[in-house]
């Protein structure tokens, strides 16, 4: 996801558990996180198995809230499992964002007052999305093949079923931009962000010009926004090198990615490049720690020393 747009949050929703860490903001102030164990911030390839499948989860992962998971639906598979999926977002906020295909998604309220709710049904297409309530019930269908993101966290607050038009996004200066100097060119898509009335999901994708940096200049948003990173359309031999590290001294996680690999960023700064003659395409997904006040894209700490241009995501802000 920039200071110039920054605040210095509280932090009191990051727990502090093993051996601590510190980030010195361009605030001057200390932001402590839990260590960042390299083993734990790396899913491969979570985008190529058929149905729902849910990769990574605060049950799972150092995420405290979100939940990452895919949907990959054909309509000529035998097994009914690979053409239909059905489920419930029980206490979750969900967003699924289709990056492939298209697909119709029916969703019905469950508990006391699904029997004053008739269930509506959503058409999907490229790069649209749909926000989807707590306690809701879902069946999604395709009648080619689909491919959709799914980000969840849960909330105590209730937020409406919201239905986002890519073709309105791409139309709004704020959420569909270009930034960044040279080496560093990347166009961002702000798929679920201020448009969207929600508790703690943001998500949205970001493609970048060949052998290029992005997430750059490095910044970090630990004490309000944990993040995970989805590479996509990246076919062989594209890859990239993904970072996240709390200090200029040496990164905790350094990292081949390829496309449907997916990282963790509970804490620290994320920069990424990609190989020369290919682009670092991924989608990112980030939850709020404190539900609505810290759902902020572009309020980020900028790694000093890098921070003399800004942060590249002040366009999100006007």
């Amino acid at each position: 996801m920039g200071e110039h747009n920054a605040r210095t949050p509280s932090l009191a929703a990051t727990p502090c558990v093993e051996r601590c860490r510190k980030i010195t903001t361009t605030k001057g102030c200390l932001v402590s996180f839990n260590s960042l164990d390299p083993q734990k911030l790396f899913f491969r390839d979570t985008a190529s198995r058929p149905g729902r499948h849910v990769a990574v989860s605060p049950t799972n992962s150092a995420m405290q809230h979100l939940h990452y998971g895919r949907i990959r639906l054909q309509a000529r598979q035998a097994d009914a499992g690979q053409r239909r999926v059905a489920f419930e977002t029980g206490a979750r906020e969900t967003g699924l964002l289709c990056m492939q295909g298209g697909c119709r998604v029916r969703v019905a309220r469950t508990g006391t007052d699904a029997a004053d709710t008739p269930p509506r049904d959503i058409d999907l297409s490229l790069h649209d999305a749909v926000y989807l309530p707590r306690g809701s019930f879902v069946e999604i269908s395709t009648d080619a093949e689909v491919d959709l993101v799914e980000c969840a966290a849960e909330v105590t607050g209730d937020y409406p079923l919201q239905i986002i038009r890519y073709a309105d996004v791409a139309k709004t200066p704020s959420l569909k931009f270009s930034t960044g100097g040279e080496a560093s060119r990347r166009d961002l898509n702000i798929v679920i962000g201020s448009n969207v009335q929600a508790g703690r999901i943001v998500a949205g994708f970001t493609r970048s010009a060949p052998g290029n940096w992005t997430s750059w200049p490095p910044h970090e948003h630990t004490a309000i926004l944990e993040e995970v990173y989805v590479y996509f359309d990246m076919p062989a031999p594209a890859f990239g090198i993904q970072l996240v590290y709390a200090g200029p001294e040496g990164p905790e996680f350094a990292q081949i990615v390829r496309d449907g690999d997916a990282v963790l960023m509970p804490a620290g700064y994320h920069p990424n490049v990609a190989a020369p003659g290919h682009s670092i395409n991924f989608i990112w997904l980030m939850a709020a720690r404190e539900e609505v006040t810290d759902r902020l894209f572009g309020v980020v700490n900028v790694q000093p020393g890098f921070g003399d241009k800004g942060s590249g995501l002040e366009a999100s802000q006007k």
